[in-house]
């Protein structure tokens, strides 16, 4: 199979859709590779480790577009590749089409095959390709948090962590799934305070036995979260409903039972976002306030830290990918309930319940 791999042209995206080294597989499995050039360099990867490993780097985007089968991307298709993608292409990528009716139109309109990488499942229902991005996602959440509390950006001017004889900031995340748990990690490690809220008591427990005494645990309901909100310094949403908008669980009105300078760190704006304010932004322009809170909204929060990220992806997509390309998706998503999954719009028509 002919496998494509464009640069990214998101805004700050860095990172790249393949690894030098899954090329050295696809390789070995009998595929033509094309990769644009410079694609690599954001995540550090250079045009010539791309050719050692047996692709072939093309000039322009078009030009991986027009040759390849399939594509393989990190985000999803903006309004400069609507026109470039052909009709039973085959793209793999993030598409979180639930958080935009445009996408959803311009792939219906491509009739290409779409596959999300997060609808992906296992044989125990968690989402494989969606994990590691929800781990480092979670993670910098607490360090973009902690770095938006500083004074000079408007925050509250606590330190999370606090010193001796000064008691620490609070975070509270919303959701015990991966993002929770990893923004629990990083936060509890620089000593916050820090509740998580769920809605599922088996997920409660096991997180009240395993993480450290910092770290408390509750119900999640608006009850709670309005009490919650008036003390605590870092807000961060990370809920989850795979490929359907997510839950509005902070109001417009709660925002101003927040103390100002409050951070609100929303990482499910890839899904809609689970504050009513959030829209999404950039790592270029990425807060904004409203009514003395600030949002950090950014869309695409692990394309900061690209070499991370892209290893961490390219660890978890490569087999998927090789499995599409030697079986072709149509028996490769027949043999494998979890990758049927990630169907979500097929020659025009829209296969996945989450954004019907």
């Amino acid at each position: 199979m002919k496998i494509g791999v464009p640069k990214e042209i998101k805004n700050n995206e860095n990172r790249v859709g393949i690894t030098p080294a899954g090329v050295l597989e696809l390789t070995k499995n009998g595929h033509q590779v094309y990769v644009q050039s410079t694609a690599g360099e954001g995540s550090g990867f250079s045009d010539e480790e791309y050719k050692n490993a047996g692709a072939e780097v093309l000039g322009g985007i078009k030009a991986v577009y027009d040759v390849a089968e399939m594509i393989v991307k990190v985000k999803e298709p903006i309004a400069e590749e609507y026109g470039l993608i052909k009709e039973n292409q085959v793209v793999f990528t993030y598409f979180h089409f639930a958080s935009s009716s445009e996408l959803t139109d311009a792939m219906i309109s491509s009739k290409a095959i779409c596959i999300a990488y997060e609808t992906v499942e296992d044989k125990d229902g968690t989402l494989p390709l969606l994990t590691p991005m929800s781990e480092v996602a979670g993670r910098m959440a607490v360090q973009q948090g902690a770095k938006y509390l500083e004074k000079p950006i408007k925050g509250k001017g606590v330190l999370l962590g606090g010193v001796p004889g000064v008691e620490p900031g609070k975070v509270l995340i919303l959701g015990g799934g991966t993002v929770g748990i990893q923004a629990a990690k990083m936060a509890a490690g620089l000593g916050a305070i820090v509740t998580i809220l769920d809605v599922n008591l088996k997920r409660l427990r096991y997180i009240s036995d395993v993480m450290p005494d910092n770290v408390f645990t509750g119900f999640s309901n608006e009850y709670n979260i309005r009490k919650l909100i008036k003390t605590y310094d870092l807000i961060i949403g990370g809920v989850l409903i795979p490929g359907a908008k997510a839950p509005k669980l902070i109001t417009r009105d709660m925002l101003k039972e927040m103390t100002p300078g409050t951070v609100i760190v929303d990482v499910a704006v890839d899904q809609g976002g689970c504050f009513e304010t959030t829209k999404p932004t950039t790592h270029e322009n990425p807060t904004y306030i409203i009514d003395d809170v600030v949002h950090y909204c950014v869309a695409n929060m692990p394309g900061a830290v690209p070499y991370t990220s892209t290893v961490a992806l390219t660890n978890v997509t490569l087999p998927y990918v090789i499995k599409l390309a030697n079986m072709g998706w149509e028996k490769a998503c027949a043999g494998d309930e979890g990758l049927h999954k990630g169907l979500n719009i097929i020659k025009g028509e829209v296969v996945y319940e989450g954004i019907l």
